[in-house]
């Protein structure tokens, strides 16, 4: 029966041995009690085929893997070897590795002039720079590409992988203006791009970074009615801002353009609001989706109330900014009322809750929800990014050495929660190489991380059981977790 047999076959096997020129991949963990582990496989072994596939990346793996018997040529280091193992076809057989490609990651050649690395302020962690436009790290990681750099050979293998859904960066469905925006050598058709992956039954979700002057008014009319179109192989686009650090904007005035800089202005996002809305109406009265997504930035900087949780479409551009105050908002008042359906017990004590200046108006009216409900008193700083500049208002690019400037100027309460986002997939860096345990030296206070209320909370109740913290782990997704470590 599958997932009950696992067989390993002749140390020197020569089929192990001819599969051991190709690439394959690293193995970097073993999850305790998993199959991988009865079958002898080890962190620092290479995994280089499965069924006689050579491994060039782990969508290879994972497709290949989803048989009910597979045989794994397997070199730790001394001889290769065969290692079958029996399991249902979809089991995971428990191994992660050390890169999600292992032949190169595929870097961007566009040139776009609202690219946000172009941003990046120099002395950063070497990987922070790495520009890259690899259709692999969309699949398996969300990662945003251009599609600008596909052969023909990729697009057999999407045909026949089916690598869905991908995310693709669009900005605009005209050929000659995103040819401009992408500063690429070629015109693309992205619209007969995004129409072949939908042939190959492949979905995909879309983005459309705003640049005012650029690609919005008729623009940006064109861009919603040509993707819309093309629903359900387009699920959803998202519109949202472009990322002005201050390094960009000098970099902007410098070749006369930066007009488009200030990119999220009050009466701009009332106005895009109001045009973006009623497709958003037609749509989901259509096809029942609201397809068409605004980042939470826009209804933040207007004044206006984000939509509820049910025109996010299941919330799939999330790690794009797009509903995440409504889940903060929401989380916040189903764990407040959890809370008092329990009765859980919290000690008078003062919170500080560090954030950015853009979600601070937002987390103060939670904050004061939840000290009606807690008794906590909950004092909300707001942390101005001068790291890049104060136009990237968000928690998740904050620095350590901003958010310890804004506390000291403070007297912190008994525990500092932290925006999670703003470390690195592993939970140990700021953007700035700062670490947690220098934000605790810097202010004299314990410091805990959350993403959500819900999170805050659970380990608010922990602290005053305990009276400590606990470091933060892995995120919640593997998005970054291959840029987080490097000089």
């Amino acid at each position: 029966m599958p997932g009950e047999q696992i067989v390993t076959i002749a140390a020197n096997d020569e089929q192990a041995a001819q599969q051991s020129r190709g690439l394959g991949g690293t193995v970097e963990a073993v999850a305790p009690g998993s199959l991988a582990e009865a079958a002898g496989i080890r962190p620092g072994m290479r995994i280089l085929a499965v069924n006689g596939h050579g491994l060039r990346d782990a969508v290879d793996f994972q497709f290949y893997a989803a048989e009910e018997r597979i045989e794994l040529a397997v070199d730790d280091g001394e001889r290769p070897r065969i290692i079958t193992i029996e399991k249902d076809p979809d089991e995971d057989i428990g191994i992660a590795f050390d890169a999600a490609t292992f032949d190169g990651t595929r870097l961007c050649t566009n040139n776009c002039f609202f690219c946000f690395l172009k941003g990046l302020p120099k002395g950063l962690r070497r990987t922070l720079y790495v520009k890259d436009d690899d259709y692999r790290l969309s699949f398996l990681h969300g990662n945003f590409v251009t599609l600008t750099n596909l052969t023909e050979e990729d697009w057999a293998r999407l045909a026949e992988q089916r690598l869905s859904p991908l995310n693709i960066s669009v900005h605009a469905t005209e050929p000659a203006l995103r040819r401009k925006m992408l500063g690429c050598a070629e015109e693309h058709d992205i619209v007969a791009e995004i129409r072949r992956l939908g042939d190959l039954g492949i979905r995909c979700h879309t983005q459309i970074v705003l640049c005012p002057g650029v690609n919005d008014g008729p623009h940006l009319e064109r861009s919603m009615h040509d993707l819309a179109a093309l629903y359900p192989t387009v699920q959803t686009i998202s519109i949202v801002p472009v990322g002005a650090t201050m390094y960009y904007e000098e970099r902007q005035a410098l070749r006369g353009r930066a007009d488009h800089a200030d990119a999220c202005t009050p009466e701009y996002a009332r106005a895009l609001i109001k045009t973006v809305r009623p497709w958003q109406r037609a749509l989901r009265k259509r096809y029942g989706a609201t397809i068409v997504h605004l980042a939470d930035e826009y209804y933040l900087t207007a004044g206006e109330r984000v939509p509820g949780a049910v025109l996010y479409d299941g919330f799939d551009q999330y790690e794009n900014g797009v509903g995440m105050t409504r889940c903060l908002i929401d989380d916040c008042r189903r764990i407040l009322r959890l809370a008092v359906r329990r009765g859980a017990m919290f000690e008078p004590r003062r919170v500080t809750i560090a954030c950015g200046t853009l979600i601070a108006p937002t987390m103060r009216a939670l904050a004061g929800e939840a000290e009606a409900i807690t008794e906590v008193r909950f004092d909300v700083v707001p942390v101005e990014n001068t790291l890049f500049g104060p136009r990237i208002n968000a928690s998740g690019l904050l620095g350590a050495g901003d958010i310890i400037g804004a506390l000291r100027q403070t007297t912190p309460g008994d525990l500092v929660f932290l925006p999670r986002p703003a470390l690195d997939y592993f939970g140990r860096h700021f953007l700035d190489d700062g670490t947690p345990a220098d934000v605790e030296r810097a202010i004299g206070r314990p410091v805990a991380f959350a993403s959500l209320w819900s999170e805050l909370i659970e380990q608010l109740l922990e602290f005053d059981e305990r009276h400590q913290t606990h470091r933060p782990g892995p995120g919640r997704t593997t998005n970054g977790k291959f840029w987080a470590v490097g000089a």
